[in-house]
C-alpha cells in the first residue's frame, strides 16, 4: 500500500496491501477534496464505496480503515473531505449549503476521469457522516445502491415532522421532496449500526424535548427507533418490508476506530460486496 499525502510525501507501511491511497485536492472553492483508495486489481462493475467522515473530519482515517478489504474486493473507496470552514453544516445536507450537490459533482467528475465506475454507489457514513449519508440516500435514492450508517447523532424520520427531523413541512420544501423519494429509498439495502457502549446522552448530540421524544436520548436508542420507523413506514405504504438491518457493535463507544475493530468494516463491506 502506498500512501501519497497532500504534501507529496510517500510512506510505505510494513504490511503490503493491493492498493494505493492518494489525496485528490479540491478543483474549486465549492468543490470537495477526497482520499481515494485505488485497488491494484480493480473489479469491473464493482460499485465504489463512498465513506463520509464525522465532525472530526477524519476522512483519511476512514479511507485507511476500509482500504485493504475493499482492495481485496477490487473496489475503489472515495472518502470526501467536508472541511470545517466551507462545510460546517454538511450533516444537514441541504442547509446552509448544498452538500449533496457538491458530493454528486465530485462523483460525476471521478466517473468522467475514470477513477470510479459509473452507476450507483455504496454509501457509508459515521456519526455526522451518517447524518449526511442517510439524508443523501433519502433525497437521492437513485444514486445509491446500498447504505451503511453508523452512530448518527440524530436522524430524519419518515414522519410528519418538518425536515430535517421528518419529511413534513411546506408542500414545496425539502421534506416534501424527501417524502416523494421515500418509496424508492425504502427499497434500498440499509445497514444501521452503533456501538454497544454508545448508550448514554452525549453533549455533542442534538437534544431538545421534541427531538428526544421523537428519537430517544442516546445514539443507540435513536438508531433502533429509526430502523423501526422505516419498517413501519413501508408497512403503512403497502411496500415490501425494507431490507434494513440493525447491529450493535460490542464493546464500542462513540469512536470510529473502536467501531471498526468491533466489526464495522466487515459489516459494511460484507454487505456491500
Amino acid at each position: 500500500m502506498t500512501l501519497l499525502r497532500p504534501d507529496g510525501r510517500a510512506d510505505t507501511p510494513p504490511e503490503a496491501a493491493p492498493c494505493a491511497i492518494t489525496w485528490r485536492a479540491p478543483r474549486g472553492r465549492q468543490s470537495l477534496g477526497c482520499w481515494i483508495v485505488t485497488p491494484n486489481a480493480p473489479r469491473k462493475g464493482a460499485a465504489p464505496l463512498v465513506a463520509i467522515h464525522g465532525i472530526s473530519r477524519g476522512a483519511e482515517e476512514i479511507a485507511e480503515a476500509f482500504a485493504a478489504q475493499a482492495a481485496a474486493q477490487g473496489r475503489t473507496v472515495i472518502a470526501p473531505l467536508f472541511d470545517e470552514e466551507a462545510w460546517s453544516g454538511y450533516q444537514r445536507l441541504v442547509s446552509p449549503k448544498r452538500a449533496d450537490l457538491a458530493l454528486m459533482a465530485l462523483l460525476d467528475d471521478l466517473t468522467l476521469s475514470g477513477v470510479a465506475e459509473a452507476g450507483r454507489v455504496d454509501l457509508f457514513g459515521y456519526s455526522g457522516g451518517a447524518q449526511c449519508a442517510h439524508r443523501f440516500a433519502m433525497l437521492h435514492p437513485q444514486r445509491v445502491r446500498r447504505l451503511s450508517a453508523c452512530a448518527a447523532g440524530w436522524w430524519t424520520f419518515p414522519d410528519a415532522a418538518a425536515f430535517p427531523y421528518g419529511v413534513g413541512g411546506a408542500a414545496d420544501g425539502w421534506g416534501a421532496r424527501v417524502a416523494a423519494a421515500l418509496p424508492e429509498f425504502l427499497r434500498l439495502d440499509i445497514t444501521v449500526s452503533v456501538g454497544g457502549d454508545d448508550a448514554r446522552p452525549d453533549p455533542a448530540m442534538r437534544s431538545a424535548p421534541a427531538v428526544d421524544a421523537q428519537q430517544g436520548r442516546s445514539r443507540l436508542e435513536r438508531a433502533r427507533r429509526w430502523v423501526e420507523a422505516l419498517r413501519a413506514a413501508a408497512a403503512a405504504r403497502g411496500l415490501p418490508a425494507p431490507k434494513v438491518s440493525f447491529t450493535v457493535l460490542p464493546g464500542a463507544g462513540h469512536d470510529f476506530p473502536d467501531c471498526a475493530r468491533a466489526g464495522l468494516v466487515d459489516l459494511t463491506l460484507g454487505r456491500c460486496a
